[in-house]
Parts: C-alpha cells; structure tokens; sequence
C-alpha cells in the first residue's frame, strides 16, 4: 500500500523513532518560516477544513499499525500546520481508543492556540511540541512571515491558556535566527513570554540542514550555549543517535534514495519526482542520511543538491 498521509518511521532527533502523520497537504500552513526545511509556503491560511479525508487517514494507520511497528511516537506533522485539519481531534482520539500502546505527539506551531475549539481538540495526546521563536511583533513577522490574520501577543496568550487547560507534556522549541531573535531585547522578550508560558522544558535549535531561505546562517555553538544558559538552561538539539534498530524503516527508499545520488547530486524536488515520494517523506530520509553522514549538500543556482558523502 502506498500511503499518501503517513510517512516514515525514520530517526527524528527530537523524537526517537516516529511514524508521521501529515493531514495537510504540501506546504499548506499558517507561517512562511524563513528556515523551513520544507521550503517556502504555497498556501497560507487560517482556515481551518478536513484537508484530507478523515477516512483515508484512518484506513492507512489502521493498515500500518496492524503490523506493530516498534515506534517511539505517533506525530502529528509533516509539511504543513496539523491543528489546520478540523478533525485532528478524531484521529487522535481513534489512536488512543485503538492503538493505546503508542504514544502521540503534536509538532505545532502553536499559531492556532489562541482559539479554544482548537486547544480542546488536542487535549489527548501525550506530549505537545509548539514552536515560539519571538515575542516581539517584529521578531515574529521577520521569521515567521505569518499570515495577516495573526499576532504575536495572542499566539502567546493562546500557549499560556493551553499549559491552563493540557495535563501533559509541553516542549517548547525556539530556533534562534541570528540577526533576528538573539538580540538582547528579543532575548529578554523570549524569557518574559517562556516564564508566563511554563513550559515543561525548553528546546533550542538552530539552523542545521538548508531552510527556505539561502542566505540564512546557523548561529555559532558558543553563541547558543550562552542562549540556553539565559533562556532557563534551555536543552540544545542535537543530532539524532540511534540506539536501536527501525524495523519499519522503509531501507528500500532508503537505497534508491542512494542510488540516484550516486548517478549524480539531486534536488529534493528532483527526488520527489523520480520516486513518486512526497516531499515530507523524501525529507525525512534526507535527514537520516546526513545524520549518518553517508551525504552532504552543496548549494547551487538552482538550489540546494545532495550528493554522496567522498
């Protein structure tokens, strides 16, 4: 069966081994982040609808899960803004009913907390993962690039009334975009909103693999080490270390994906076309594949090419 919503397992360095879950289609989301590794938005949007069938979900997860893959988390995520899909809710409450040994995760970008139908829909998984990498207008309209129906102070006031209302766990994850958000007075701004959020822990990343955005450069190990010190000892994402073998892991992908860059170096979009793979996917096995070291990237004029590693 070839899935059209699933995707993975693959090592994720936050996550250990997770099965995706994507319930937008590509790049359908409230923010156009200038380092997206998903590449620019096509579709920004607010509005909420049943993107993809709620039917066809479920019809692949049962298909999959009946298999009982070994899997750290189930996550809601993917190429888009999941709490967009106005049945994440169901799909989530099926996981539970069904499949009650697998753990679930939300990666959100917490842009749609502010509005109580949307906190109330996710109040069942496990381990929520919302993103906030500014707290200042300017910050968040800088990285962001959000849609013109959002602000920042209600996208915080929305991530302080969750931690209200969700018993489970909180990650917040900041990406620090150097020349954007690791200015003192962004900094101090972060730290306000963190302290009124209460999150369980804090995560801290940076760039490490090419966003949308060419000219954006990761901030330097020193540097970030001195943000996590003053963000409340924020934990700094690493890469992923497997500590056991992915059952599931689909090693055929895997190869081709090999393969081809064997030939000659290729885009993610020259992949994607080439396998009939879905750009979430072909990412996630992208990123495997670095975290091993078995590619590298090089950028050219017609973007960024991965080729194997000399």
């Amino acid at each position: 069966m070839r899935f059209r919503h699933l995707f993975g397992p693959v090592p994720s360095r936050r996550l250990g081994i997770s099965l995706g879950v994507d319930l937008v289609p590509f790049k359908t989301c409230t923010l156009d982040c200038i380092y997206c590794e998903c590449g620019k938005t096509t579709f920004l949007t607010v509005d909420r609808k049943e993107y993809v069938p709620l039917e066809e979900v479920i019809e692949e997860l049962n298909h999959y899960l009946q298999m009982k893959p070994q899997l750290d988390y189930i996550t809601f995520s993917g190429s888009g803004e999941p709490t967009l899909h106005s049945k994440i809710e169901q799909v989530i409450h099926y996981l539970i009913e069904n499949y009650p040994g697998y753990k679930t995760c939300l990666l959100t970008n917490g842009t749609l907390f502010k509005d109580e139908p949307v906190r109330k829909q996710v109040l069942e998984v496990d381990l929520i993962i919302p993103s906030l990498d500014a707290a200042t207008e300017k910050g968040f309209q800088q990285i962001n690039r959000p849609h013109p129906g959002l602000n920042c102070p209600e996208i915080i006031k929305g991530l302080v009334n969750l931690r209200r209302e969700y018993i489970g766990e909180i990650r917040l994850e900041i990406f620090i975009a150097p020349g954007f958000n690791d200015t003192a007075e962004e900094l101090a701004s972060l730290k306000e909103a963190i302290e009124k959020i209460k999150p369980d822990s804090i995560q801290l990343g940076t760039l490490d693999r090419p966003g949308t955005e060419e000219w954006l450069e990761p901030a330097e190990s020193k540097k970030m080490e001195e943000f996590s010190a003053y963000l409340n000892k924020a934990e700094l994402i690493g890469s992923f270390t497997q500590g056991k073998k992915i059952t599931t892991f689909d090693d055929s992908s895997n190869r081709q994906i090999l393969q081809m860059l064997r030939r000659r170096p290729c885009t993610t979009n020259d992949l994607c076309k080439s396998l009939n793979l879905r750009p979430a996917e072909i990412q996630k096995y992208i990123n495997h594949l670095l975290a091993q070291g078995k590619i590298e990237l090089e950028k050219k004029e017609r973007g960024i090419f991965f080729k194997l590693k000399k």
